[in-house]
């Protein structure tokens, strides 16, 4: 028989018993899969030998890889917050591009997920999570004095940047970083120079890329268009979209 105590000292050892599984821990288990070994390597065999599980018991969690992918994608974008109810749109716009990029330097192998994956599904048939940040920020947008139609187009430009810098900054690449001249280390070098001259002038400062600060820069010039978009005298089209008169 067994005591109390040696269900306590077995549980405590490692015995049998496993954590039981639920839908978040299966997508956790995934992130850190993909953030550590890329996508590629996200398969049921594979996760399934990560959570030390059958992998066919994970189809109860997630139909298909299909699926773990799109969840993968709810997770990191579920930590990305936004206050649709703050009056500040531009400081807003500015706190979430700037989230935005940092959750994709801790997420590098997800971003590919975050740019292309919607492009496999209707709209209307993608998960919730990845849709609530386009219903906040339309919100958001629409609050302060935006026509629904100029609150998409302004969100598609304002992504659509934002997908752009943080893909340009992941593939920054430091060939040598132990070289102290910018144009060796970057192995600009390498190019003609009567073909490339201005890049190679440009070495020390592509050698320098600050992130966060080429993307201040940028949402700044983007924040600026649209206020004074916003401020000008508008008059309504017959799609409903309101220009400047």
């Amino acid at each position: 028989m067994t005591t109390p105590q040696q269900h306590t000292a077995e549980d405590a050892g490692g015995g049998t018993r496993k954590k039981r599984l639920s839908r978040e821990i299966v997508l956790e288990a995934a992130l850190k899969l993909v953030d550590e070994e890329g996508l590629e390597a996200l398969t049921m065999r594979r996760l399934g030998q990560a959570l030390d599980r059958d992998p066919m018991g994970l189809y109860r969690y997630a139909a298909n890889r299909a699926a773990l992918l799109d969840g993968v994608t709810e997770l990191v974008l579920n930590e990305l917050a936004i206050f649709g109810d703050d009056p500040d749109w531009q400081g807003q716009l500015r706190r979430i591009a700037h989230d935005l990029r940092l959750l994709a330097l801790r997420h590098p192998n997800v971003v590919p997920l975050l740019v292309t994956r919607p492009l496999s599904t209707p709209l209307g048939l993608r998960p919730l999570g990845t849709l609530r940040p386009l219903e906040q920020i339309l919100g958001l947008l629409i609050d302060a004095g935006f026509g629904a139609s100029d609150a998409l187009h302004v969100y598609r430009a304002y992504y659509g940047f934002l997908y752009g810098h943080i893909l340009n900054e992941l593939q920054e690449f430091i060939v040598d970083p132990d070289e102290n001249e910018a144009l060796l280390r970057l192995g600009l070098h390498r190019l003609p120079p009567k073909e490339f001259p201005r890049l190679r002038a440009l070495a020390p400062a592509l050698a320098n890329y600050d992130g966060a600060k080429e993307l201040d820069e940028g949402i700044t010039i983007l924040l600026t268009g649209l206020s004074a978009h916003l401020s000008a005298p508008l008059i309504t089209t017959g799609e409903g979209s309101r220009q400047p008169g």
